[in-house]
């Protein structure tokens, strides 16, 4: 009797940063058996998915977990490509409404109003890895701009 095989496509872009972060979050193991599929699995939010939510009340503390997840590996791809400790830093309302920012030395590289965090997430991992490139590229664009500011 053969199986038949269903290959998954590989997690390419800041998607694999993401996962190497997320998976440095499981210190009993309990993830191990997940594929990295799996594990985006909840970044991952349709239309119909991000209506089915509402928007009265708390932010669930796992949307939050996985805010805090997608800007730590994008400090870490940032660090990872121009060799500068940076930062994150959130101001949260109770409404879902805040700040993220990502701070190298004194300087701000990357200031981000958030809005409804209860739908925090990406159409695609096409979507999510290039709003992540674009977030990573103006980052490195300032600090290379102000390395003096960024070495502070």
């Amino acid at each position: 009797m053969t199986g038949t095989v269903i290959e998954t496509p590989v997690i390419e872009g800041f998607a694999a940063a993401l996962v190497r972060q997320i998976r440095a979050q499981d210190t009993h193991g309990h993830w191990e058996r997940k594929s990295d599929h799996q594990l985006l699995e909840d970044f991952i939010l349709d239309r119909e998915k991000r209506r089915a939510i509402p928007i009265i009340g708390d932010p669930d503390p796992d949307t939050l977990w996985r805010l805090e997840l997608f800007y730590g590996a994008l400090c870490l791809e940032i660090e990872r490509r121009c060799r500068r400790m940076v930062q994150p830093m959130m101001k949260m309302s109770h409404e879902g409404f805040g700040r993220m920012v990502l701070i190298a030395g004194r300087l701000v590289v990357v200031n981000k109003q958030l809005r409804d965090v209860h739908r925090f997430g990406f159409d695609s991992l096409d979507k999510l890895n290039a709003e992540a490139e674009k977030l990573m590229a103006s980052a490195i664009d300032l600090i290379e701009r102000f390395p003096a500011v960024a070495d502070y």
